[in-house]
């Protein structure tokens, strides 16, 4: 019977916290950051948490 594969881009883009919950950074925060508002960068600086149903999705790409 073969295995299933953990999804490496998704892997590399998302984490599961202790609680079950999924943990993502925020995209468009690494070049042209000249034109974007501070406002902009800022928000984008932390980390989020998928949805209930994102992460469902997400937890089974990577199967840890």
């Amino acid at each position: 019977m073969g295995k299933i594969k953990t999804h490496k881009a998704s892997a590399k883009r998302f984490t599961v916290t202790g609680t079950g919950k999924v943990k993502m950074f925020h995209d468009h925060h690494r070049h042209n950051l000249g034109g974007k508002t501070a406002k902009q960068k800022r928000h984008l600086r932390g980390s989020q948490m998928l949805s209930e149903a994102m992460a469902a999705n997400v937890k089974r790409l990577i199967c840890k």
